[in-house]
């Protein structure tokens, strides 16, 4: 029997919302992913901080040929959701101009997406100066948990 769990209710999204960062940085996020696979799928940031934050995808374009939302589109969501968390984590140890790199990404799905907008929830599990790592849980419309996701990225100085 496969039975809908409650939605689980957070406090609050991590990361501020994106009409509260600053601009500059807005603005920077904004053209680094023009011609990039996080616009190609259409992914939209909704929140943002070095603790996390919430991106969102549509499932239409980004489906396998039986209709379902594609675990690979799903993985690149988490990923891009944590990546952008760990370049402001980098920025905090490293000053401006870190960067960060995924090094290990772990992906379990739970169940299919089949329509609407995906929400991707990635939170913190370690800040160091060299490494951070996310955990992101994935979920639909109705707030079926669909995908958890682990995320290792390196920081990395400026160049």
């Amino acid at each position: 029997m496969d039975e809908q769990l409650p939605r689980p209710v957070a406090e609050r999204d991590p990361g501020t919302p994106l009409a509260a960062i600053p601009e500059a940085l807005r603005t920077q996020l904004e053209e680094s992913t023009r011609g990039t696979l996080v616009e190609r799928l259409g992914m939209r940031l909704v929140s943002l901080g070095a603790d996390g934050g919430v991106m969102t995808m549509p499932v239409a374009g980004n489906t396998q040929p039986a209709g379902l939302l594609h675990g690979g589109a799903t993985i690149a969501l988490a990923e891009s959701v944590a990546s952008f968390a760990a370049i402001l984590r980098a920025r905090e140890v490293h000053g401006e101009g870190a960067q960060a790199v995924g090094t290990s990404v772990s992906a379990l799905h739970h169940r299919s997406g089949r329509s609407g907008e995906v929400r991707a929830v990635c939170t913190v599990r370690h800040a160091g100066r060299q490494t951070a790592s996310y955990l992101v849980d994935v979920h639909d419309e109705a707030g079926a948990l669909l995908s958890t996701i682990t995320v290792q990225t390196m920081l990395l100085p400026p160049r």
